[in-house]
């Protein structure tokens, strides 16, 4: 009896412990739910973004999201093919996805609500996190096993597929928390990374899918539909040819199921995408001007090298410092031995690039079965780090978001450094994980706070160490639009101490300086800017701005005779520069009429279709010359070309109410109302028109709306 009872209450104490174990088992079961993982990375992603999501518009931002003609309007979707991102800039930077997805934002959006350009910012992100969880479930299946990805799960025990599926979520979790990230997600401009990670991670997973169906016709839809992906890529940043070409790499060293033959497929169709791509890039007609190259010797070069792989390394593992205009250049450590040694301080970069590639060597020849995803991991960091190393010159010697695809390799190279870990060792390394989920998330917190105004970006830009002759010019621009001339004046001076012949910041000082009532100051200030504008114009862009200041002074003098022989001239040097051609129009129109201003804007209007500002300027001249019909159509035009500006259709309406075509005056303001419904202005506008036709109590509730809304908008206003 007593050995019974002693059985019995062994089998009680067993299943009381197998409930605790049923239980974790049930919880993990629940949290290694795919939709689960989606939403978490979604959420988090999301959660670290919001203090910038109310940010203004900064830098390039107040071109690609607001001035940017080819985003005015989905008839301009094709259009975008035909020109680079920067009419104006020596970057050849050939990215109409990017001015695609603009298009899309402002269709939804507008410009006046940066909050939704900032939210798509977020959601291609976002995007990208989840597509990577997925890609590195696939890839971790081949690089930890040395088993083909096509042969799958059904040969792997369990314990090893749940430690992939997690390490692939945990990975792609602080990927996406990685505060490094953040000029990629929280400056709009930046979109362009998330854009390129998202077609070339979609391709790779739809060329993997594709390989696994049997079907001939849904595989080859698949393998198609990953071309056209990777083409898209491409379309949005540069960087879809290092995916490619990590994707290659994989293909040759870990893909040993595949026949030589199929791999070779595999390359004539990457061929054939590049052979598409550059077929796209020829569709420009106007080419950028090369940009200036720095000659550095190869010692320095390579010394570059290192010290932005320490740099970027550093970045990685203990983001800190974050700012934009980062630089591992010092020019004056190359000039002899002495400066060599006084450059100590920064040297240690150097050497932190050394110990990255130790690392890295020191961990492929760790024998184990995460050496393939180590090798690999490092091999995909190397890669796609070379174009950003300064092998070859760029507009920068480091820039965080440049870490936006090399990042990947860096995760995937921890992911096979974790699980060849000892088991005891799993827990340890959870709650490291842990530690850097919660601190990646709290510096990307902090981080996107900066992008909250144009003025708190550039103050702690600079503050931080980002000492570019650029954030000072902004800062200073920032000053004077609210009126603060003499501290714009005070950071401009600082700047031309920095680079003296910097030419933003040379007229930009100017403009300041005739603000406080010193003319004739400035006006020497813009002409020794404008004689040295041809020497500068290798090295700089918009040289021409001189000029044109220059001649706004000679116009607010009353001289507008030198101003517009000034302007031709200008014009002559830069043929096809809006700005240039618009301001000596209206120069002509008000000395001479609107006849002499109407040949240089059609000229400019017929090679340049799609110029919303040219239309408008060309509806004007017309309606000044009393041409009703001519100036209505290009009106029209003009409110096709930018779907939510209200300017066109409101000088139609007054067309139509000096013909005293009441009707039509009444629905084209109608129109104008739908686009912007929130604006006073247009109601008032209605209102009168009703007022005409007799329809007074209408005309009274639609004047009543403007006062509401009136009074909406004036507290906003003064708070502003």
């Amino acid at each position: 009896m007593a050995n019974e009872t002693n059985l019995a209450s062994s089998g009680s104490e067993d299943r009381a412990a197998a409930k605790p174990d049923f239980a974790f088992e049930s919880l993990r079961s629940y949290l290694d739910r795919t939709w689960l993982r989606c939403l978490m990375l979604l959420l988090f992603g999301a959660a670290v973004r919001v203090p910038a999501i109310q940010g203004e518009l900064i830098w390039d931002d107040q071109f690609l999201a607001h001035d940017s003609p080819f985003i005015k309007s989905p008839l301009l979707t094709l259009e975008a093919f035909r020109h680079y991102l920067f009419p104006d800039s020596f970057a050849g930077h050939y990215r109409p996805v990017q001015n695609i997805s603009y298009i899309l934002d402002y269709f939804v959006w507008n410009s006046d609500t940066t909050y939704g350009f900032h939210v798509s910012n977020i959601l291609w992100h976002v995007a990208s996190g989840i597509l990577l969880y997925f890609l590195l479930q696939r890839l971790l299946v081949s690089l930890t096993r040395g088993t083909a990805v096509s042969k799958g799960a059904a040969t792997l025990n369990n314990r090893g597929a749940r430690l992939r599926s997690t390490l692939s979520f945990v990975l792609a979790l602080l990927w996406v928390v990685h505060p490094v990230h953040s000029a990629a997600i929280d400056y709009i401009s930046g979109r362009a990374d998330s854009l390129a990670f998202v077609f070339s991670a979609g391709a790779w997973l739809l060329y993997l899918r594709g390989r696994g169906i049997n079907r001939t016709g849904l595989r080859r839809s698949c393998f198609i539909a990953a071309a056209l992906s990777a083409v898209l890529a491409l379309g949005s940043r540069e960087s879809g040819f290092m995916w490619m070409t990590v994707f290659l790499l994989h293909v040759f060293l870990f893909e040993k199921h595949l026949s030589l033959r199929r791999k070779l497929h595999v390359v004539a169709v990457c061929v054939c995408i590049t052979v598409v791509y550059f077929g796209l890039r020829q569709l420009p007609e106007s080419r950028p001007d090369s940009a200036p190259v720095a000659a550095w010797p190869a010692p320095v070069r390579a010394t570059l090298m290192l010290r932005a792989l320490g740099d970027y390394g550093r970045l990685l593992i203990y983001p800190g410092n974050l700012h934009m205009e980062r630089t591992v250049f010092e020019p004056g450590t190359f000039r002899n031995h002495e400066s060599w040694r006084g450059a100590a301080s920064i040297e240690y970069l150097s050497i932190a690039g050394l110990g990255v590639l130790a690392v890295f060597v020191a961990g492929g020849l760790w024998r184990g079965r995460g050496q393939h995803a180590r090798v690999f991991g490092a091999g995909w960091f190397l890669l796609t780090y070379l174009p950003i190393s300064n092998l070859v010159s760029l507009n920068a010697t480091v820039a965080e978001h440049w870490l936006y695809l090399p990042s990947v390799g860096f995760f995937i190279f921890i992911g096979g450094v974790l699980f060849d870990l000892p088991v005891q060792y799993h827990r340890l390394a959870a709650g490291f994980a842990l530690v850097a989920l919660i601190g990646f998330s709290a510096r990307s917190a902090a981080r996107s706070s900066d992008w909250t105004t144009a003025e708190t970006f550039f103050e702690r830009t600079l503050a931080a160490g980002g000492s570019s002759s650029r954030a000072g010019v902004n800062l200073a621009l920032i000053h004077s639009r609210r009126g603060d001339y003499v501290g714009a004046e005070r950071l401009l001076r600082k700047v031309l101490q920095i680079s003296p012949v910097y030419p933003l910041a040379r007229n930009n000082l100017a403009d300041a300086v005739a603000r406080q009532g010193r003319t004739e100051e400035a006006q020497a200030m813009l002409n020794a800017a404008r004689d040295e504008a041809n020497n500068q114009r290798k090295d700089y862009t918009r040289t021409w701005i001189a000029s044109f200041n220059l001649a706004r002074l000679l116009h607010g003098q009353k001289d507008d005779t030198a101003a517009v022989a000034l302007m031709e001239k200008v014009r002559a040097e830069y043929p096809g520069t809006w700005d240039l051609i618009s301001f000596e129009a209206e120069l002509l129109r008000s000395t001479q009429g609107p006849g002499a201003a109407l040949g240089i804007v059609e000229e400019f209007a017929r090679n340049n279709w799609w110029h919303r500002g040219a239309a408008l300027a060309l509806g004007r001249l017309h309606s000044e010359r009393g041409d009703a019909a001519q100036a209505e159509a290009f009106f029209r035009k003009a409110s096709w070309l930018d779907v939510h500006d209200v300017e066109a259709l409101n000088l139609i309406t007054l067309l139509k109410i000096r013909q005293n075509r009441l009707d039509d005056a009444f629905q084209t303001q109608r129109g104008a109302i739908a686009r912007q419904p929130t604006q006073p202005r247009q109601y008032l506008m209605l209102a009168d028109i009703l007022q005409k036709m007799g329809r007074v109590d209408e005309a009274n509730t639609t004047l009543a709306q403007a006062v509401r809304l009136q009074a909406i908008v004036t507290p906003a206003v003064a708070a502003n």
